[in-house]
């Protein structure tokens, strides 16, 4: 069954187990979430739910506005779809707090937004290697021949100089280490995608992912 949860990286930080053993951890913010609409095959050709977290500070636009009246849940700042089996199990405006949908032992994917490092070269960006440095090389940091003289065009993909950062990136099969029903925190054991404050999807890891 498809589950997951919408929350907010706090940090990372170090547990010790009952046996001793040091395990770094990423702690979420995880919910609570607000059921903000339910969709089905008859309806929309698939099953899914849609979340909101946090509430909104500032008044949504009209379009938004309408689509929360409908729900009669308070406006949320963030709205993400999970894919669920039967969405009869949920019901609209219904709280999901994080021990609703996970547990420790569990497996869950993560998926945010990776932090943007700017425009950089392709050393820093893809870890190639440089050229010699010494005063009589004129190749330091620059990214070589392009290659394809048939063609005489550079092909897409190539590792070029540009942008680094600021994609989605999942991160699969991290372990829940831990749960905190009263403070909303998920504790998973490494790191996930995305600067502090971030918001991220934490989704059950599949059995076609593990």
């Amino acid at each position: 069954m498809s589950k997951g949860i919408l929350g907010r990286k706090i940090g990372m930080t170090q547990i010790f187990t009952e046996d001793g053993n040091l395990i770094p951890v990423t702690v979420i913010e995880a919910g609570p979430c607000v059921v903000v609409q339910k969709k089905t095959v008859e309806t929309d050709g698939y099953n899914a739910i849609q979340i909101g977290f946090m509430e909104r500070k500032k008044a949504p636009n009209k379009p938004l506005h309408g689509h929360f009246d409908k729900a009669g849940v308070k406006p949320m700042k963030y709205v993400r779809e999970i894919r669920v089996d039967n969405p009869d199990e949920y019901e609209v405006g219904q709280e999901i707090k994080v021990e609703d949908v996970f547990q420790s032992g569990e497996y869950v994917d993560v998926t945010g937004i990776s932090k943007g490092k700017g425009f950089t070269g392709s050393i820093k960006g893809y870890g190639q290697a440089r050229g010699p440095m010494s005063h009589g090389s004129h190749y330091h940091r620059a990214p070589g021949a392009l290659g394809a003289l048939g063609p005489n065009r550079v092909f897409r993909g190539r590792k070029l100089p540009g942008r680094v950062g600021g994609r989605k990136v999942t991160v699969q099969k991290l372990e829940v280490v831990k749960t905190d029903n009263e403070k909303n925190l998920l504790l998973v054991k490494g790191s996930v995608p995305g600067p502090k404050k971030s918001v991220v999807m934490v989704r059950n890891t599949v059995k076609s992912n593990a």
